[in-house]
């Protein structure tokens, strides 16, 4: 459990530099170029990522039951994580109208995918895991919404087109995660 909290504070602290705007950032920008903010970056968000994996890995071996949660919340998980990965793909396609409405699809697609895998796990690694996720989309999304207004931030509108390539792209990706990817790569088959 520790390795997994001291991932979390590298991973969650590499993306947290903007949250009382970009005076940090600029800072280190200024003090190891932009390369070498870069790269110093890049090298702990994937430590910190790769000690939240492994570190989550040993914490499921021995659960520490905190709660039992009811068969039911699984149907509403499934329909959050069809909104997390449309949110996420909101981020990607260029003119989509949910980006432009929402601004910053990716950190609620966050949240959104924390809540849903709180819903339904009840152990301490999950909790820590998913809690932490869940705060920390939180306090970004208000933090980058507030910059948008002082920076009086437009987004263009989005296209119908766009808007509907994002949704289709989402629900997709949600059907191949549920029905196969979820297993591959988390160890754990949602679908029978």
């Amino acid at each position: 459990m520790l390795l997994m909290v001291l991932g979390l504070v590298v991973f969650l602290g590499t993306h947290s530099l903007r949250l009382r705007g970009n005076a940090l950032r600029n800072g280190l920008i200024t003090r190891f170029g932009k390369k070498g903010f870069k790269g110093l970056y890049a090298v702990l968000s994937l430590a910190g990522f790769a000690a939240v994996v492994v570190g989550f890995g040993l914490a499921r071996d021995t659960p520490v039951l905190l709660w039992m949660p009811p068969a039911g919340l699984r149907h509403l998980a499934f329909l959050l994580m069809a909104l997390a990965l449309v949110l996420l793909a909101a981020a990607y396609v260029p003119n989509n109208g949910i980006r432009a409405r929402l601004h910053h699809p990716m950190v609620l697609s966050v949240k959104v995918w924390a809540l849903a895998h709180l819903l339904v796990n009840g152990t301490l690694a999950h909790v820590v895991l998913f809690g932490s996720f869940l705060i920390w989309s939180v306090l970004l999304f208000s933090a980058s919404r507030r910059h948008d207004r002082q920076q009086e931030v437009v987004y263009p509108p989005g296209t119908r087109k766009a808007t509907a390539l994002t949704v289709v792209l989402g629900v997709l990706v949600c059907v191949v995660f549920i029905a196969w990817l979820h297993g591959l790569l988390i160890g754990i088959r949602l679908v029978a």
